[in-house]
């Protein structure tokens, strides 16, 4: 059977990349490979195993087109109240939070923000599917 074990997103600022997934979700650098045209930075945290890489193309200077077929990364967390809080007071700009609903039946309680290059990451309270 298969294991996910990352997505790859293209970033033009390391550090600021960097430094935006560490404050929101507290992904650290695992892994760092050099390489004369790129380099690839892979994030992770102790709740997953599952790794966030982000590839920088040295000499680009452009922001990427994320064009309209990506849709957005998601992370759990055990209180999205409070994160949403902490997002804000770290000046993260989080949309507002939002209780989706199938008719009466609460189905996620979530916020998007949008990381510096602009790819969108939902946030869900954890619990029933998303546990």
């Amino acid at each position: 059977m298969a294991r996910a074990v990352h997505s790859m997103i293209r970033v033009l600022d390391e550090a600021r990349s960097c430094t935006f997934y560490e404050t929101a979700f507290g992904l650290t650098v695992a892994d760092r490979l050099d390489f004369d045209s790129f380099t690839l930075i892979y994030l992770s945290n102790a709740e997953s195993g599952f790794e966030l890489e982000l590839t920088v193309n040295k000499g680009r200077d452009t922001p990427y087109d994320l064009g309209d077929g990506y849709g957005h990364l998601a992370v759990s967390v055990a209180d999205v109240d409070a994160e949403h809080a902490r997002l804000t007071a770290a000046g993260l700009g989080p949309r507002k939070l939002v209780d989706f609903r199938n008719g009466d039946t609460l189905v996620a309680r979530f916020f998007f923000i949008a990381d510096p290059d602009g790819y969108q990451i939902e946030v869900i309270q954890r619990g029933g599917r998303f546990a």
